[in-house]
Order: structure tokens, then C-alpha cells, then sequence
């Protein structure tokens, strides 16, 4: 498992490769470190070894083509993280995770499964004491509430590398649940949707596209101010909760500073 394929010079410079073939003759690569080469479909492993928390189950991997690389770890050896779906894991983890690889010289090195996180969403936004700080949007949507969260990415471990999430501000969209969102009245602002993150305009910042309702909006949906649909009036909420229908949910841009941990609505 601590085998390097050399990914580099064979594959990524090979000018006969079209860019599809090369593409598969990487992710065939990648998966050869954690693959018998019988298990190997496409960009898919149908029996990947040491999945984690399966008890000897035959577990997939697919590949996505959704991967970050950079220094998180070492500042001489980037990290190549891939996204990938399983049929092992379950909604609790968005049915996937991502698979890490060292580079080590002119290859890569299996260092681990990160079950239920996925970069889909994700950029590199700056750098702290040498290393590459990488910031994702994340989301998840359970029992009609769909929350969704900027986070920056923790790395530890050395063999087996460790990813964990910091989030910077959180979300959260009940109208799969009440078809409308709902607010607590006793709060000032509140977040329902994040969305488009991009980089902002200097380094260690990011910014995202945000729904949310002030306190001039809370205000008035607690005092009834709001027409209620009447698919959400089927609908029992809390007492000290009220409806925001969509039409009055207000839509911005936020700018987060990394390092400073703020958030700026603009």
C-alpha cells in the first residue's frame, strides 16, 4: 500500500494520449495504489482494499473527476485529493468521500480514505506557515433541511493523512422540510443558503453567494407581516418561530476573512 506509481512522466507527458485516454490511464494509476488491477474498471475499483469501517465487505470506488492538488501537509510533497461515490457508504455521507496522494518524486502514494468529504466546491485560498490553505463549500441535506457551510480544511497524520472540517459560517434551507424557511424570533440574522464560492479580493479571504433574512425581516415575519402559502400553513412550527416566505428571503454576497474568522455581508 506504500507503492509509488509513477504518474507523472509515463502518463501526464505522454503527447500520444488523447486527453480522454489519458485521463483513464491516471485514474488506472491512482487506483492501482489501493486496487488489485482485476478490480479495476474504468475509474472505478470494485473491491478496494482496507476500506474503512466495513468489516471485509466488498467495497467500490469511483473516481470523480472533481480533485484538488496542493501543499496541505508538506510543503514538498503535494497532496492530490480526488472525489469519489461508493455504494458502501450511505446518505450520512453523501454516498462517497475523497481518496489522498502524496506526490513523491515523479509519483503518488496512497495516504488514506476521507469517507463523507468530498472537494467538489473547493479552492485554494491563501497560505499559512507554508502551506496551502484550502476552503470548501459543503452541503447536506437531511430530513428536508439542507445545510449547507464554507469550512476550512484541517490535514493531520503522516501514513494515513486525516481531513476534518473548520467552518468559517453555516446555513441552514428548511423549505424541503416546510417549503418555506422558518426563523427563530428571538434572533437577529440568520443564514439560509450558501452558494458560489469564489475567491475574494485579496489572498486569505473567499467569497459566497448567501440568502438570509435580517432583523427587519425577522421583525416583520414575527409579527405576521409575511402572506403565508398555504402549503406551509399545513405546517406546525415551534412557538417563537415564523415563516419567511421565498419571496422575501434577501440574497447577497459575503466576503470571510480566513485568518480573522469574519464575515462581511456586502
Amino acid at each position: 500500500m506504500t507503492r509509488v506509481v509513477s504518474v507523472l512522466l509515463s502518463l501526464l507527458l505522454c503527447s500520444a494520449f488523447t486527453g480522454a485516454a489519458r485521463a483513464g490511464a491516471i485514474d488506472r494509476a491512482l487506483l492501482s495504489l489501493f486496487c488489485a488491477p482485476k478490480a479495476i474498471a474504468g475509474a472505478t475499483c470494485k473491491d478496494a482494499k482496507s476500506y474503512p469501517n466495513f468489516r471485509g465487505d466488498r467495497c467500490d470506488v469511483k473516481l470523480s473527476e472533481k480533485r484538488q492538488q496542493g501543499r496541505f501537509v508538506d510543503p514538498g510533497k503535494p497532496l492530490l485529493i480526488v472525489s469519489y461515490g461508493s455504494e458502501c457508504e450511505p446518505h450520512a455521507t453523501d454516498w462517497g468521500g475523497s481518496v489522498l496522494f502524496e506526490q513523491t518524486g515523479r509519483g503518488y502514494v496512497f495516504r488514506g480514505y476521507q469517507p463523507g468529504m468530498q472537494v467538489d466546491e473547493c479552492m485554494i485560498a491563501g497560505q499559512a506557515g507554508g502551506l496551502d490553505v484550502l476552503v470548501c463549500l459543503t452541503g447536506h441535506m437531511g430530513q428536508g433541511f439542507l445545510e449547507t457551510a464554507v469550512a476550512r480544511v484541517g490535514f493531520k497524520g503522516r501514513a494515513r493523512i486525516e481531513m476534518s472540517y473548520d467552518f468559517l459560517l453555516t446555513a441552514s434551507d428548511s423549505t424541503g422540510a416546510y417549503t418555506s424557511n422558518v426563523v427563530t424570533c428571538s434572533e437577529q440574522f440568520k443564514y439560509f443558503g450558501l452558494s458560489k464560492l469564489a475567491a475574494g479580493p485579496r489572498p486569505g479571504t473567499v467569497v459566497a453567494q448567501a440568502d438570509y433574512a435580517d432583523s427587519d425581516t425577522i421583525t416583520k415575519a414575527c409579527a405576521k407581516g409575511f402572506p403565508i402559502p398555504k402549503d406551509a400553513q399545513d405546517y406546525e412550527i415551534a412557538p417563537g418561530e415564523a415563516f419567511v416566505p421565498n419571496p422575501y428571503v434577501k440574497s447577497g454576497s459575503v466576503l470571510i476573512d480566513i485568518f480573522r474568522r469574519t464575515v462581511t455581508l456586502r
